[in-house]
């Protein structure tokens, strides 16, 4: 079987079987079809050995110059697409016996100082002080903001998904693990009860949240979104709505919230994951210093 329809199996299997996002298989995809352009035409009706492997690696970092954190991924993506060859018995695993080691930067999250996320909330129309709404109010960014999903579980809501006092909605994880998460400021519970009020009183049932066509939204026309909020708050950033999730969990972190509260919150498999949070950001550093004042104790 030639590789482009081998890829296309291994994608399909990754949506029925293992149930992945949309945005790990669209990743998938672009990771599957780079490797696909550069293997050398010679190599295309032969099997995949692992010295072509190290001459991808080798491709990838020393003439094109990428990133570490693109050549693991790319290289992730290769080792899970063999291993569902292998199992099949569609073709050898090249991965196998292959001691690959890359250094992982370990990277601090990128989240929104508390001026900041105020800016955003305000120009998206939602004040948590405010007792009346605004017709172009956005309360996926507060949602976002006040329970740190991810943007693709914000776009899968259904009306269905969201209890009958706005305090509580079921989150559709990744990996197909159901979660849920809690919404606890009384003005974004409101806003979300009258969200699904009005989607109600149009269709019944369906997707909480709708794209300018009346169709579901989508992470694609969220970012726009988003984009466009935060030049209204005439941000210096470029904000992401990953950096929404972060921004939930550093200010949960920050305020004393148990990790593994927070793990669960987040919906992560591994509390490795959730410790990243525990690297104390840098505005609160500053506040505990200032408050600390070493110098000025001394002296008195």
């Amino acid at each position: 079987m030639k590789l482009p329809n081998l890829i296309k199996k291994f994608l399909t299997f990754c949506s029925i079987e293992r149930h992945l996002s949309d945005n790990t298989l669209l990743a998938y995809s672009y990771d599957l079809a780079d490797f696909r352009r550069w293997l050398p035409a010679k190599s295309r009706s032969q099997p995949i050995t692992t010295d072509i492997l190290r001459a991808y690696l080798e491709n990838m970092r020393l003439e094109r110059l990428q990133s570490t954190a693109t050549i693991r991924r790319r290289l992730a993506c290769l080792r899970s697409f063999f291993r569902y060859l292998h199992d099949e018995g569609l073709s050898s695993d090249p991965f196998v016996g292959w001691r690959l080691k890359l250094a992982r930067r370990k990277r601090l999250p990128r989240a929104l100082s508390a001026d900041e996320t105020a800016a955003l909330l305000a120009s998206a129309g939602f004040s948590p002080a405010r007792r009346r709404s605004r017709l172009n109010e956005r309360i996926e960014v507060a949602l976002m903001i006040a329970t740190g999903i991810r943007v693709g579980e914000l776009c899968k809501l259904d009306l269905e998904d969201i209890s009958q006092d706005a305090a509580s909605l079921r989150i559709r994880g990744k990996g197909s693990r159901d979660r849920v998460v809690y919404v606890t400021n009384p003005e974004l519970r409101r806003a979300l009860r009258r969200r699904v009020q009005d989607r109600r009183r149009l269709s019944g049932k369906g997707a909480l949240f709708l794209n300018q066509r009346g169709s579901r939204l989508t992470p694609h026309a969220f970012r726009s979104q988003l984009a466009g909020i935060a030049r209204l708050a005439n941000s210096k950033r470029r904000i992401t709505p990953h950096m929404l999730r972060h921004t939930a969990a550093t200010l949960l972190i920050e305020r004393g919230v148990d990790i593994r509260i927070v793990q669960r919150l987040l919906g992560h498999s591994s509390i490795a994951t959730t410790e990243i949070y525990t690297h104390v950001s840098d505005e609160a550093l500053r506040r505990t210093l200032e408050r600390a004042n070493v110098i000025g104790s001394l002296a008195a």
